[in-house]
C-alpha cells in the first residue's frame, strides 16, 4: 500500500482500493497457527512509526537441566504466589514436563525477561514457624508428610528432598532454626526459566506499534493523517481475565468514532 498524501492506495491480488483512513487490527505475532503475521510492523515502518520489539507474554516458562526434578512434577497444581521484581501475582501454579506453566505463570511471565529469576511462595497461607510449631505437638512426622497437608504429595517429596535430600527425616531431627530456613527457603524459591515456550504458546505479544506513535484518543498515528493502529499491535498488553480483549474492542470503538 502507499499514502499520496490524501488517499491510501491498497493493492491485492484482485483489486486495488483507495481509502481516505486505514485502521491496521491485524494483529500480534501470538499464535501463529491461527494466522498470525507481523503486517502491522510492517506498515508500520513503511510509515517510519517506532515499533517496541515484540516478545511473547502470558506464556508458560521453560526450565532448564538443573531444575529438571520439578519436570517430572507434570500435570502437578497448587496455589501459589510469584513475584519477579516487585510484582507478584497470587494465583494456581502447574508443573510441565517443559517448566512451569497455570495463571500464575503467565501472568508473572509478562513481567520476566532473560536473565531476570521467577520467586515462588509454596505455601503463602503458613505463617512463621508452623513447622517449629508442627514439631512441637507432632515431633516423629516426617518432613514431607508435613508439607504434604498442606501441597500435593508429588511436590511435597520434591520440596523435601530439594530441601533436606531426605525428606523421611523427622522433624524432632532438625533443630528450629534449620525449619525455619526451610520455612524461608519455601516461601521464596527461585526458579530460573531458561526460556518459554515462544509466540506459538503465547496469549499475547508485549510490544508493537509504540504508543508514543498514536494518539490516545483516536488510535491514530501522530504523523501520518488517518493511518490507526488499534488492538494487539499496538504495544499494549493486560492481565489475564479479559483485559487484552476489552483493549481491542476499546481502541477500535475509539478509532471508529474518528473514522
Amino acid at each position: 500500500g502507499s499514502f499520496n498524501g490524501k488517499f491510501y492506495s491498497i493493492e491485492t491480488p484482485g483489486m486495488n482500493y483507495q481509502a481516505d483512513s486505514i485502521v491496521v487490527a491485524t494483529g500480534g505475532l501470538s499464535i501463529p497457527k491461527l494466522g498470525a503475521s507481523d503486517l502491522a510492523y510492517k506498515i508500520a515502518r513503511q510509515f517510519k512509526l517506532k515499533i517496541v520489539e515484540p516478545r511473547p507474554a502470558l506464556v508458560p516458562v521453560t526450565l532448564n537441566k538443573e531444575e529438571s526434578l520439578f519436570k517430572e512434577l507434570s500435570g502437578v497444581a497448587t496455589d501459589v504466589i510469584t513475584r519477579c521484581d516487585k510484582t507478584e501475582f497470587a494465583e494456581a501454579a502447574l508443573f510441565t514436563h517443559k517448566g512451569l506453566s497455570g495463571p500464575a505463570i503467565l501472568q508473572i511471565s509478562s513481567y520476566w525477561q532473560h536473565g531476570k529469576h521467577i520467586n515462588i511462595d509454596f505455601l503463602p497461607e503458613r505463617k512463621t514457624g508452623w513447622l517449629s510449631d508442627l514439631k512441637k505437638a507432632r515431633p516423629q512426622i516426617q518432613l514431607t508428610t508435613a508439607l504434604n497437608q498442606h501441597l500435593p504429595e508429588r511436590l511435597a517429596e520434591t520440596l523435601a528432598e530439594k530441601l533436606t535430600g531426605d525428606g523421611e527425616r523427622k522433624l524432632v531431627e532438625f533443630k528450629d532454626a534449620d525449619l525455619e530456613a526451610m520455612e524461608q527457603h519455601l516461601s521464596n524459591w527461585q526458579f530460573n526459566p531458561n526460556g518459554t515456550e515462544g509466540f506459538a504458546k503465547a496469549e499475547v505479544t508485549i510490544g508493537g506499534v509504540s504508543t508514543d506513535e498514536l494518539s490516545s484518543k483516536t488510535m491514530e498515528a501522530k504523523k501520518v493523517p488517518g493511518l490507526y493502529f488499534i488492538g494487539e499491535c499496538v504495544d499494549v498488553t493486560g492481565w489475564l481475565g479479559g483485559y487484552n480483549f476489552q483493549w481491542a474492542w476499546s481502541s477500535g470503538w475509539v478509532a471508529g468514532q474518528s473514522v
